[in-house]
């Protein structure tokens, strides 16, 4: 019964570990030729048509939530003209890459490991290997590719929207100036919080497709094995998601100092 327990208890840890090396045999996989290029563009094509209005949708309520929040916050301040760079550092700093990340896990990440854990319990997966033919190269690679390259678009897209519906709620709810939001964008905003908001989309991206093609890979137990395989790759992906963007924030904010208005 204690050997029982104690296998348990170190279960989490092992699954930790053959994801690690499971995303060890991605990055190799990543410069072997030759490169699955029309896989690569339909996957980009399939993630971004099941994600790009779900995330133009959750951006609008994101960008009026934070400019609400902010503004009611900042007006008691009596430093309405940062209205719009707090929004904005708000939404490209934190929000952006959080919507795009939950998109990406919830609508790519499921969709990803539904495929790959059909094809497991099919035995496609097992042929190819037989065949010579690594999954690994052949499947995973362009998934994780297109899932990095799709989260850094639709980090934009979010950026946009939600800066945009920001501004909307600010004049039209809280009585802002149109001017003076937009010329306080340069206020306490600068160009490295933009580069770090596409950092943490690409390395959200990542580990979205990671988590969901070893989920997928590892599929057991039939059609039920695949539904579970999905759940868990959302709730792993999720966990994941918030511990590295609190790691990338912290060292963020070490490395590049805060600009005064």
């Amino acid at each position: 019964m204690a050997t029982l327990t104690a296998s348990r208890a170190l279960a989490p840890v092992g699954t930790a570990g053959k994801l690690f090396a499971f995303g060890l045999d991605v990055g190799r996989g990543l410069f072997r030729r030759p490169f699955q290029m029309r896989e690569f563009l339909q996957q980009a094509w399939f993630i971004a048509s099941v994600t790009i209005i779900p995330t133009a949708l959750v951006a609008i309520p994101f960008g009026a939530v934070i400019a609400l929040q902010v503004g009611g916050l900042i007006k008691q301040f009596g430093a309405q003209s940062f209205t719009g760079s707090a929004a904005v550092l708000a939404v490209v700093r934190e929000a952006g890459p959080i919507a795009t990340s939950l998109l990406i896990a919830g609508a790519g990440g499921s969709a990803i490991a539904a495929d790959l854990g059909a094809r497991k319990i099919r035995e496609e997966l097992d042929a190819m290997m037989v065949l010579g033919i690594d999954p690994i190269q052949r499947l995973v690679v362009p998934r994780v590719l297109a899932c990095m390259l799709v989260a850094v678009f639709l980090n934009g897209l979010v950026s946009v929207v939600g800066v945009a519906g920001g501004y909307v709620f600010n004049v039209v709810l809280q009585d802002g100036t149109p001017g003076a939001y937009l010329a306080s964008f340069t206020a306490l905003a600068q160009l490295p919080d933009l580069w770090q908001g596409m950092a943490k989309a690409l390395v959200f991206g990542l580990i979205a497709a990671i988590v969901a093609s070893y989920k997928g890979m590892n599929a057991a137990g039939g059609p039920k094995g695949v539904g579970d395989a999905v759940n868990e790759s959302v709730v792993i992906t999720f966990m994941l998601l918030f511990v590295v963007n609190f790691v990338m924030s912290a060292i963020y904010f070490q490395l590049v100092p805060p600009k005064t208005g």
